[in-house]
């Protein structure tokens, strides 16, 4: 696929997609040693910069996923993932990034999408040294103000 690190097996090949078996892809190597980020990392370091821009509400998708998550938050230990809605594939040179977005109601989409590939790329490239190639982003629902903190309607009949 154009633009994509270049295939399994290849010079530059990506590693698998996060939670495969091969995570750490090399990114410098020198006489003195060498230096591999894991897949992880840069999962990490785009979900970090995505939540930066003012209008991403939250990472990840609609409906029954973020039911599960908030019921998750709420058990001890049970944590939450901080890289939910994002996925990353990591060549030797090269990372492609996924992102799934919740984003606030009344935001330009738009804007907030070139806002968010623009930080992510930078924030990603500065401190992976890794060249993001593209960032790709889709928004799966929107949060409305009413949303926060849903109480049990008040009944119609008494």
């Amino acid at each position: 696929m154009p633009g994509r690190p270049t295939p399994p097996g290849q010079a530059g090949a990506p590693a698998p997609r996060a939670g495969d078996s091969r995570q750490s892809r090399l990114a410098d190597e020198t006489t003195q040693g060498r230096t591999t980020i894991s897949s992880a990392v840069v999962q990490k370091v785009a979900a970090i910069a995505a939540r930066e821009i003012s209008g991403v509400h939250e990472l990840g998708g609609a409906g029954m996923a973020r039911a599960f998550g908030a019921i998750r938050e709420r058990i001890p230990g049970a944590g939450t993932s901080s890289t939910a809605g994002v996925s990353v594939e990591v060549g030797e040179k090269q990372a492609a990034v996924d992102l799934d977005l919740v984003v606030e109601y009344g935001v330009g989409i738009v804007e907030l999408a070139r806002a968010v590939r623009r930080n992510v790329i930078t924030a990603v490239e500065r401190i992976t040294g890794l060249e993001v190639i593209e960032v790709n982003i889709a928004v799966n629902d929107i949060h409305l103000p009413e949303d926060d903190g849903q109480a049990e309607p008040a009944p119609r009949v008494r």
